[in-house]
């Protein structure tokens, strides 16, 4: 009797390529120059596994190759959106191999902006400002559209009142008090899918999304907008999603609760009416929603 283990591949999901491509695009018009920096993952799925089952390297586009290919298309093909950029490299690497099954791309563009002196932009001097990283996914399959994800993360608010929390279920280990006005403080993470990519404005669509989500936690200016929950503030935000870019199929949102408690001061004899905060971002609480468009009807 044979000792050979016999092993059957019922399903084989293989994906290899480059990750942490750094570019930076210089584009000039006239005095003004612009520049887009982005970081580039790339992924490819072969139709053949024998680089993995017989160590036959044949149909193997190098790691080295898939970088190389981003920093040639940003040359050749600009980069106008992250979006863009990323539906580009899958049509380059699913025509130029036919060997190639599927395409993952993933891009994060660093947030630079123009500098501001008195009002007037500069036509050539940036700054990093960090207030949230866009980024983007796109999977193209062979004979397939590409699929298009968007998003924004590390985008860190806080308000110091209109917020509260009451009404929670309790059992013999809830110590929490109900509070009807408290701090609130997030890391906003939002990814969205694009169901049509026809016309739709990549750019304005982020801004758009960025906006709600903005709004739903802070309010007006000038009065702000009461939060019951995190729960109700992603739903808000969401739901006016999908009203505001119909293109939108799904969107999931990430709200971790960073916690700012009062530092108790009476030791020392002083009143402490939530002037000194202690920031206590871990634990955290973790809320997440993610919501479906209903599907439209096929007639």
């Amino acid at each position: 009797m044979s000792n050979e283990v016999k092993t059957e591949f019922i399903e084989e999901k293989t994906m290899y390529g480059k990750n942490g491509v750094r570019v930076l695009q210089h584009r000039r018009e006239g005095k003004v120059h612009h520049i887009k920096e982005v970081e580039v993952n790339t992924e490819l799925s072969l139709s053949s596994k024998k680089d993995y089952i017989d160590g036959d390297n044949n149909d193997v586009v190098p790691t080295d190759t898939q970088k190389n290919t981003v920093y040639a298309l940003v040359r050749e093909k600009g980069i106008r959106t992250i979006e863009q950029f990323g539906m580009d490299l899958c049509k380059h690497f699913l025509e130029t191999h036919s060997q190639v099954h599927t395409v993952n791309v993933y891009i994060e563009e660093a947030p630079w902006r123009r500098l501001d002196h008195t009002g007037r932009e500069h036509v050539h001097a940036f700054i990093l400002n960090p207030e949230a990283i866009r980024f983007c996914q796109v999977t193209q399959r062979r004979y397939g559209k590409p699929c298009v994800s968007a998003g924004l993360k590390g985008m860190k608010v806080l308000k110091t009142t209109k917020s509260g929390f009451v009404g929670f279920a309790r059992d013999k280990y809830t110590t929490l008090p109900e509070v009807t006005d408290r701090f609130f403080c997030t890391t906003v993470y939002s990814k969205w899918t694009y169901d049509e990519l026809l016309g739709l404005d990549f750019d304005r669509a982020v801004e758009t999304v960025k906006a709600i989500i903005l709004d739903n936690f802070a309010g007006p200016p000038d009065t702000g907008v009461y939060s019951p929950s995190v729960q109700n503030t992603m739903y808000l935000a969401q739901k006016q999603s999908f009203q505001k870019v119909p293109q939108i199929s799904e969107i999931e949102i990430v709200m971790p609760n960073s916690h700012y408690f009062t530092i108790d001061l009476s030791k020392f004899g002083m009143e402490n009416k939530d002037e000194v905060m202690l920031p206590a971002e871990k634990p955290a609480g973790n809320i997440k929603l993610s919501m479906k468009r209903h599907p439209k009807s096929k007639l």
